[in-house]
């Protein structure tokens, strides 16, 4: 390893109680490596020679410091992509949705759809594009909620803006309808149309702290979020997510998590899709 800065086993375990501590995430016990390199740009940037001081300036700030925010950016994972995990936007367009429009087509046509970890943005703008492909133009109130705990990732989720290799396996029909193609200057980027940015809200929001939103949702999309989180964490944010969801409500995890002996409030539908049970 690089000894460019002081990191011991020490300042190791102290990384791992207050990411944990500030955002709930369980570092695993053999990313020493990951943290050094991760870290090491803070260190620079505050002059430091030792991740023992560094730790003392992430202690001194507190939780809600700029500081902390730059540390758990640094520490979170942000992989994402239009349409990953292609088998849940399919659920949505061809099961879910369709049955929320038969309740509702004549009583309240309000639907709402939290993208909890929504990283870059990709999640929650494929969310839009399956919502406007499928629901009528008219009559219907929909609005899509996307948060997530990195400030710098959110930004560019807000903006929208990508360049043309995140975007170039998208259908030609999808990339007509729902992206501009940048010029001149912004040549080689691409903009997500305003009635996709429409839908959607974005606000910086840590999963453990307090959620100012009082719901309904009738759909949960938290994927590749929860297998940071230790199986006490991860079952009472299952709760929380159940206690947001209407009756018979949808969860949609990541390919590599499950629900099984972590909570009893959702059925098991298939493919990491969960319906609310209690």
């Amino acid at each position: 390893m690089d000894t460019e800065f002081e990191f011991s086993e020490q300042d190791f375990q102290r990384i791992r109680r207050i990411i944990n501590e500030a955002a709930g995430i369980s570092l695993g016990a053999g990313k020493q490596e990951l943290v050094y390199g991760r870290l090491s740009r803070r260190l620079r940037q505050h002059g430091l020679r030792r991740f023992e001081d560094y730790c003392n300036l992430l202690e001194s700030s507190g939780y809600k410091s700029v500081e902390m925010g730059e540390f758990v950016n640094a520490l979170t994972t942000n992989l994402t992509s239009f349409f990953r995990e292609s088998h849940h936007f399919e659920f949505l367009a061809q099961e879910l949705i369709p049955a929320l429009i038969r309740e509702r087509n004549f009583g309240n046509r309000r639907i709402r759809i939290w993208s909890a970890g929504c990283s870059t943005g990709e999640e929650p703008y494929s969310i839009a594009m399956v919502l406007r492909e499928t629901l009528p133009t008219t009559g219907w109130d929909v609005k899509i909620l996307a948060t997530d705990l990195d400030s710098n990732v959110l930004a560019t989720a807000e903006r929208g803006v990508y360049e043309w290799n995140r975007v170039k396996e998208l259908p030609e029909t999808r990339l007509r309808r729902w992206f501009q193609k940048g010029g001149g200057e912004q040549a080689g980027l691409v903009r997500a149309a305003p009635v996709l940015r429409s839908l959607i809200t974005f606000r910086q929001l840590n999963l453990m702290d307090d959620w100012p939103m009082s719901g309904p949702f009738d759909v949960v999309f938290c994927r590749n979020v929860v297998i940071y989180f230790d199986k006490p964490t991860q079952r009472t944010l299952f709760d929380r997510f159940a206690d947001l969801l209407i009756e018979q409500g949808h969860l949609f995890v990541g390919h590599s998590e499950s629900l099984f002996k972590v909570t009893e409030r959702f059925a098991p539908l298939g493919k990491t899709i969960y319906r609310k049970c209690r």
